[in-house]
């Protein structure tokens, strides 16, 4: 088994031997390992500036992250390789779920970079963001079909990570069928998922935990769940006995299946679903004088590269701000960001400016991330993205 070198530069090994997985473009020495050799998603054995074998990585030469490693050894990576892998993460899935509703694979966490798999029951929905595992996606197909015998793969390639790869943005059905009607269950409650036309794989379930502590709070409560794409913390919200839930979103499309997952949960007469831009929500109810006892802000990244750090810590600022204005006296604030450049500091920032700037007392009574079937990697902070303070806001001490 013998594939070709790349050399690193000196000290350039100090991440790679702290447990992490990247090699940056600007980290190897391009005199000792000319990258034009190489074709994207080609095999190489990573070695330091001392000729130390650090392990075995695909490649590609076009890209920022220009290398990623699959291994500490020198490996072949077919069929064996996925399914040892698979085996892996499923393992820890079934330890954690009694329930075939979870991500099964989580990039770099599960040892498998450039890769995201969510379970969906008999269905799977994958998203391959890296031309390495792209090349190997047939055995990556054949270890899930012994593995899981699933109905249908689905690839979902809409993603704009695949471009800097130079891959193809089309998703597709990849294996078998896809059921006319997909459900999933989370928390107790049931929801129908559109893997083809919905946002990323179909489904979040990062949330999962955060989403069960709310629905414990809400009964009694009027709950506003902003940024509701289909209903994910709203439906629970309404199942577990609050008095109101209004859902607003952006997109028909998801606002029409929030609909139909409150139909399937029989808590559709207490639930009412808005189109439109959150900020013009969020100022023309203040304008009305309305008021809600929960408020959920879990908003898309707004955040997705480190240069709009500026512009996006305004907006969530922005929106921070603007739902305390909506918030009703001794309410609860669930607010999160899944941009891993706002850091849980930042947030935490966001959120005491804010209070302090209308003069309300706002107080941390619990915290989240994402749930634990998106592990995180300690070597990799890239791999930590999501979090989430619940907040009790009332009148300025």
């Amino acid at each position: 088994m013998s594939h070709p070198e790349i050399y690193l530069k000196k000290n350039e090994d100090k991440r790679l031997r702290k447990g992490h997985l990247w090699v940056f473009s600007n980290e190897i020495d391009t005199r000792r390992s000319p990258l034009e050799q190489f074709s994207p998603g080609d095999l190489v054995l990573v070695k330091s500036e001392d000729g130390k074998a650090l392990g075995t990585a695909y490649i590609n030469p076009q890209a920022l992250i220009c290398a990623r490693l699959l291994s500490r050894k020198a490996i072949k990576c077919g069929a064996n390789f996925f399914k040892e892998r698979l085996t892996t993460a499923l393992a820890l899935r079934e330890k954690l779920f009694d329930k075939p509703y979870y991500r099964l694979v989580f990039g770099e966490s599960d040892g498998l970079p450039g890769l995201v798999i969510d379970r969906f029951g008999a269905v799977l929905s994958v998203q391959i963001t890296t031309a390495g595992i792209d090349r190997r996606k047939e055995f990556l197909f054949s270890a899930l079909i012994e593995l899981l015998n699933p109905e249908a793969i689905v690839l979902k390639n809409d993603n704009s990570q695949r471009q800097l790869e130079g891959l193809s943005l089309e998703s597709e059905i990849a294996y078998g069928k896809l059921p006319e009607r997909l459900i999933i269950e989370e928390n107790g409650a049931q929801f129908k998922v559109d893997i083809l036309d919905g946002q990323k794989t179909g489904w979040f379930y990062d949330h999962r935990c955060s989403r069960a502590q709310l629905a414990g709070m809400a009964k009694n409560r009027r709950v506003l769940d902003l940024f509701s794409y289909t209903g994910a913390w709203g439906v629970p919200a309404a199942m577990a006995g609050a008095n109101e839930v209004t859902c607003v979103d952006a997109s028909e499309g998801a606002l029409a299946l929030a609909q139909e997952n409150a139909r399937l949960n029989q808590v559709d007469e207490r639930m009412q679903f808005v189109r439109s831009d959150v900020f013009e929500f969020l100022k023309q109810a203040r304008q009305d004088n309305q008021l809600y006892d929960i408020v959920v802000l879990d908003p898309p990244a707004l955040i997705k590269r480190k240069k709009d750090f500026k512009q996006g810590y305004e907006a969530y600022r922005r929106l921070n701000h603007l739902a305390l204005q909506v918030l009703s006296k001794n309410g609860i604030l669930v607010s999160a960001s899944c941009s891993h450049h706002l850091s849980r500091d930042n947030l935490q920032e966001i959120l005491r400016s804010s209070g302090r700037h209308i003069d309300r007392h706002l107080v941390f009574i619990a915290g989240g991330g994402q749930g634990p079937d998106h592990p995180i990697d300690p070597a990799a902070p890239e791999t930590e993205y999501l979090k989430t303070f619940f907040c009790s806001v009332s009148s300025s001490l």
